[in-house]
């Protein structure tokens, strides 16, 4: 498994909440919620190569 980079964010309490509440919807944790959303926008902007 590849090593992940441990970072801290500071977010808007409201934002949080509502990552919150997304991330229980899809049975994720927050911070793979996080994960997923970048990943895709990265993907969107094509910075990322889609899998």
């Amino acid at each position: 498994m590849s090593k992940r980079k441990a970072f801290p964010l500071r977010m808007d309490p409201k934002l949080y909440e509502v990552l919150e509440k997304w991330a229980e919807d899809e049975l994720r944790s927050v911070n793979a919620q996080i994960e997923v959303i970048l990943k895709e926008a990265a993907k969107k902007a094509g910075r990322l190569k889609k899998d």
